[in-house]
This record gives C-alpha cells, sequence and structure tokens, in this order.
C-alpha cells in the first residue's frame, strides 16, 4: 500500500507539473483548436451534403420581424466596421505598428494568422459554393457565397490575435470586454440584414479560431512567449 500511496503521489505530482507548465496551451490546443474544428466539420458535413441546418430560417425570420429604420442604420454600420471600414485598415495598420515597433515575432503572427484567414475564406467559399439566403430583399445585398461568412472570420481573427498577443500583459481583459461584443454584433449584424445563415457565422468564428490558434502554436514555444522581454529569456533558447 505504502508503494501505491509513493505511486500515486508521484504520478498526481508530475500530472500537477505539466498542467502548470503547458496548462493555457492544453486549453488553447481544446477550445482554440480541437472545438473549433469538430464545429466546422460538423456544419461543413451539412452543407456538403446539402442539407437544411434547422436553427438557420427560424433564427433568420425571427431577426426579420425585428426590423427598425433605427436597427436598420445601425446594423449596416456594425457589418461595415466589421470589414472595409473597420477590421480590414485596422489589420494592415496592426500588422505595420508591430514591424514599426521591431517585433518581428508578433508582427509575423499577425500578418499570417489576419492574410491566412482571408485567403481560407475566399478558398471555403469557392469549395462550398452556398448561396445567400433569400426569405427577403436585403437593403445591405452581397454577391459571393455564403458559406462561411467573411465578416465573422474577420472579426473573430481579429479578436483572437489581440487577446493572444496581449494575454501575459494587462490589456488581456479589457481587449476580452471590447472585441467580445464587437465580435458578436458583427454576425448579429450579417443574419439582420439577411446576408448569412446563422451556421455560415458558426462557422465563420470556428474556422477563424482553430486557425488562429494553429498559427500561435507554431509560432510561440512555451520560451516565446508574446511581448516577453529580451532580458527574461534564456540566453541559450
Amino acid at each position: 500500500m505504502p508503494e501505491d500511496d509513493s505511486r500515486f503521489g508521484f504520478e498526481f505530482r508530475y500530472l500537477a507539473e505539466i498542467l502548470r507548465r503547458h496548462g493555457g496551451r492544453l486549453v488553447l490546443v481544446f477550445a482554440g483548436l480541437l472545438l473549433p474544428l469538430w464545429l466546422f466539420g460538423e456544419l461543413a458535413d451539412e452543407i456538403h451534403e446539402q442539407e437544411a441546418i434547422a436553427f438557420d430560417e427560424p433564427i433568420l425570420q425571427f431577426a426579420h420581424t425585428m426590423a427598425r429604420e433605427g436597427f436598420d442604420r445601425f446594423f449596416v454600420l456594425i457589418s461595415r466596421l466589421g470589414y472595409a471600414w473597420g477590421v480590414v485598415p485596422f489589420d494592415i495598420a496592426f500588422v505595420l505598428l508591430l514591424t514599426v515597433l521591431r517585433r518581428y515575432r508578433e508582427a509575423t503572427f499577425a500578418a499570417i494568422a489576419l492574410g491566412g484567414s482571408a485567403l481560407l475564406n475566399m478558398a471555403a467559399k469557392a469549395i462550398f459554393a452556398r448561396e445567400r439566403p433569400s426569405l427577403w430583399d436585403s437593403i445591405a445585398p452581397e454577391t459571393t457565397y455564403s458559406f462561411p461568412s467573411g465578416h465573422a472570420m474577420g472579426s473573430m481573427t481579429l479578436a483572437w490575435v489581440l487577446v493572444l498577443l496581449a494575454w501575459r500583459t494587462r490589456w488581456r481583459w479589457p481587449l476580452i470586454g471590447l472585441m467580445a461584443p464587437f465580435v458578436v454584433l458583427v454576425g448579429l449584424s450579417r443574419v439582420y440584414l439577411g446576408v448569412h445563415y446563422p451556421s455560415d457565422i458558426l462557422a465563420g468564428w470556428a474556422v477563424a479560431s482553430a486557425w488562429v490558434a494553429g498559427v500561435y502554436l507554431l509560432l510561440f514555444r512555451p520560451s516565446r512567449r508574446p511581448w516577453l522581454s529580451h532580458d527574461r529569456r534564456s540566453p541559450h533558447r
């Protein structure tokens, strides 16, 4: 019995040490990579089989019943900020700023994550070729394919990039508090305007999360966390 207790204690301490050293990365692998990939796979399979997704049309119809002139102006503005007026120019400016600050690894991460997300979205739209909803005439019509949502992917990608880069800084929680509602509002705006199914939004969020998490895990080993001061790094790493 004492030998079993000693073995159990050793295994427990070993597991605790693994969680202490790599717990954050394990959470990121599960919550940021594996779970979103599973969700995207489920949605993509339904789209590939040309199956109707049960919640899509009811949510669209409910959103349309909320249509008001004030809501129209608000969600059109949010939709534009979620792409051409906000996210895209901010992406470019952010990568340039990191480069000017000589944060080259952070700039590389942001450039690959943000630019790659846009390329992934274009490729996915071409592959799945899902037509846009046509339940009513939208006040902000779109002509490209629907799945997954580019606005949802772009806003979620930017949110993940900012939060992951700021995770070890005092800006972590303010950024989460700012980006979480922004991402949700951008997704809601696309449904309200009738140019995306809710499943397009969920798929966009999922694939963006998985992509950014994967790029982060590749570029940042535990000894190379974002914003880690040079004087705190081991000279042998």
